[in-house]
């Protein structure tokens, strides 16, 4: 059993608080998917786990036994590092057996081991080459057969695709979940593309400023945000955030956008009331608003500022009130920049969100 359980760890760097008082628990063979933007957090807490840098306060438990002091050799764990970390003077089977010989595993168990990692990572007829003779996506694969050859209970992994181009990346992407799934280790993923981070992970943890601000399954994280920081960082394009006036109107709340009114769900209503006469803030995906192009009672008029063809949608920014709108439409839908669209907002697509503290109350 490798579950993983941090227990308010911080690591400071001088004044600077690197990583806040977190608490995550990964279970036994799950894969977890550290998100963020450069400068999070992220690598600090996957190096924490990992023993290369040392928490200033917390506990770190792998299986149950606490390595929150034991080097790294003594933690049973691989890492597969962001420059892929190769010696340059080894062959391939050299450089994915180095960690089984710096564990002195015998010769038969060595040549049985990088045979299996390099048929996983179909790089079996590589192995007598040197990397400068190998391509980032072949580095890249002898980097994760070194890792996955020591069959340690725990797979950390910062950043292992950063260095591919894009279309590398895609395919390496689904060869690792495929990979992952067939293995039995706990695996962590450090990664600041969200992309990623949704089509591979069991869940996602989001991070900012050093504190993990939602830990969730992909679709939940997506769809259902904590707070306006998860929902703005989740999503291409991001989710939308306008703002709305709470009102009393023929006897009923509605959130008021110009001359327009939204009705909120059903559920949401009472929780509105607290806020009349404010404020508010409404996400909602570009993919969630219905686009109309011709006028409808229950549809707000906007005008149409870019029209953006991605082949399956186009991509449309208008501007609600004093904010911008990104709108996913099917690419029949002919409009032009300065022509005029009417939207229509889904009640259970809204996410409301409380200004002064950027949680989501509705729903939650």
């Amino acid at each position: 059993m490798a579950e993983i359980k941090v227990q308010n760890l911080t690591k400071k760097f001088g004044d600077f608080t690197a990583v806040d008082n977190v608490s995550i628990t990964i279970a036994d063979k799950e894969f977890v998917v550290l998100l963020g933007p450069s400068g999070c957090g992220k690598t600090t807490l996957l190096r924490a786990i990992a023993g290369l840098g040392m928490a200033d306060s917390g506990v770190i438990t792998i299986g149950g036994r606490d390595v929150t002091y034991l080097p790294p050799r003594e933690r049973n764990l691989s890492m597969v590092f962001q420059s892929y970390a190769i010696f340059p003077h080894m062959k391939v089977f050299d450089n994915i057996a180095f960690g089984l010989k710096m564990h002195g595993a015998d010769q038969k168990e060595i040549d049985k081991r990088v045979n299996e990692a390099a048929e996983l990572l179909h790089i079996e007829n590589l192995l007598d080459r040197f990397p400068s003779n190998m391509s980032g996506g072949q580095r890249q694969r002898v980097a994760v057969a070194r890792g996955i050859a020591m069959k340690s209970e725990v797979l950390l992994m910062d950043e292992p695709l950063s260095n591919l181009d894009a279309l590398l990346r895609l395919e390496m992407r689904a060869e690792l979940k495929r990979l992952l799934a067939g293995i039995d280790a706990t695996t962590i993923y450090v990664t600041h593309d969200q992309i990623e981070a949704l089509s591979m992970g069991d869940r996602i943890a989001v991070m900012q400023s050093g504190v993990i601000q939602q830990c969730a399954h992909p679709t939940t994280v997506y769809d259902l945000p904590d707070n306006h920081f998860v929902g703005s960082f989740i999503g291409n394009p991001p989710m939308n955030f306008f703002h709305a006036q709470v009102e009393k109107h023929d006897g009923k709340i509605l959130a008021k956008v110009g001359d327009y009114h939204i009705t909120p769900h059903q559920v949401m209503a009472p929780l509105l009331q607290k806020y009349e006469g404010e404020n508010m803030m409404m996400g909602i995906r570009a993919e969630n608003m219905e686009t109309l192009d011709s006028p409808a009672d229950d549809a707000l008029k906007v005008q149409v500022l870019v029209v953006e063809p991605l082949g399956s949608q186009n991509l449309l920014t208008v501007r609600i009130g004093d904010d911008t709108v990104k709108v996913s439409t099917h690419p029949d839908l002919k409009v032009a920049s300065n022509d005029y669209v009417w939207l229509r907002f889904p009640a259970d697509k809204i996410r409301w969100i409380d200004r002064e503290s950027q949680r989501v109350i509705y729903p939650s």
